[in-house]
């Protein structure tokens, strides 16, 4: 795979064209204000009732109803999230996809599934930062920044890749290097990543290492300390060096504890259900299943988010935190936010 850098795009692709952000949530509110700090001529596309608007608005930049946003709009990049975007798209947007205007994304959900069919003479392309919009805000305030993918679904004009590219370059990611993929395979590689590694799969694991310790009558402080608090050490070291640079840096007790005892956890049964899983995502079964359940009002979706504040780890964890203040310095998401 071939890596782009700031090097290799050029801002001025983009600098005479209209980009409408539609969306001021994570993502959203990360990218149109480092595309506005880029000297880009941004605009936010949000319903006049939402919340955002004045958030929007008092980041200094300019919002207008979505439909507006997209008439007024060369490139339209939807943020707004994967289960509310085909409406939104429908509605407000597809009335002003004209000939020759650039649609994006950061996420292939909508396309690669079919939930959302632009015209063929409309140029659609994806820049997907690899971290949420906090983390992508974070860095490039820090004059650093968060890679990013980039793919080409549709190219009529021929000039898709440089308006990605310069894009990417524009809100940061081109610092970090840009990577060439399609929508097929971001989406599915990042759908999988979410359910059996990143989130799904880690947070499954710190809770059950929690209430294993907690059962077997340790503290629940230990528990915690042990299970979740000592997590971003071992994330960092990875993060920086690989798995063997972490590795070098523990203790040769915790290194043989983690080659023998790691895959008894993570066995080939735990492999062979996270087939499964990635066989539900590039089957579509999971798409279906998320887009239903957001149809359906989110009951299952609200009930385990529910469940899961009230989990005991949640509760010594925030004790804890309160007892290092000096943890609120440089959050990635703010309090509050």
């Amino acid at each position: 795979m071939r890596a782009y850098y700031d090097k290799d795009a050029d801002l001025n692709h983009i600098k005479n064209k209209k980009i409408a952000v539609m969306g001021f949530g994570s993502q959203g509110h990360a990218q149109a204000m480092n595309l506005a700090d880029s000297g880009c001529d941004v605009v936010v596309g949000l319903k006049s009732t939402s919340a955002s608007v004045a958030k929007a608005q008092k980041a200094g930049l300019r919002v207008l109803p979505v439909r507006q946003a997209a008439e007024e709009a060369d490139i339209v990049m939807i943020l707004v999230p994967d289960e509310v975007a085909p409406g939104v798209y429908e509605s407000e947007i597809a009335p002003a996809m004209r000939a020759g205007k650039y649609l994006a994304f950061s996420h292939g959900f909508g396309i690669h599934f079919g939930f959302i069919k632009p015209p063929k003479d409309v140029n659609v392309f994806m820049v997907a930062p690899k971290g949420p919009g906090h983390l992508v805000r974070h860095q490039f305030v820090q004059g650093a920044g968060v890679p990013c993918l980039l793919a080409i679904h549709q190219d009529p004009t021929g000039d898709t890749k440089k308006i990605g590219l310069a894009y990417a370059s524009a809100i940061g990611g081109a610092r970090a290097g840009v990577i060439e993929t399609t929508f097929r395979e971001e989406t599915e590689t990042d759908l999988f990543g979410e359910q059996c590694v990143l989130c799904g799969g880690l947070t499954a694991l710190i809770q059950a290492g929690y209430e294993t310790l907690v059962e077997a009558g340790y503290a629940p402080e230990m528990a915690y300390f042990e299970c979740c608090h000592e997590m971003k050490l071992i994330v960092d070291l990875i993060y920086e060096g690989g798995i063997s640079e972490m590795r070098y840096s523990i203790s040769n007790t915790a290194e043989y504890g983690d080659m023998t005892r790691g895959p008894v956890v993570i066995d080939a049964k735990t492999k062979e259900r996270m087939k499964g899983i990635l066989k539900d995502i590039q089957s579509g079964a999971f798409a279906k299943e998320w887009m239903k359940e957001a149809a359906n009002g989110l009951p299952r979706f609200k009930a385990l988010a529910e469940a899961g504040k009230k989990h005991p780890i949640e509760v010594v964890g925030a004790q804890l935190r309160a007892m290092m203040p000096w943890m609120k310095k440089n959050r990635v998401i703010a309090e509050g936010a």
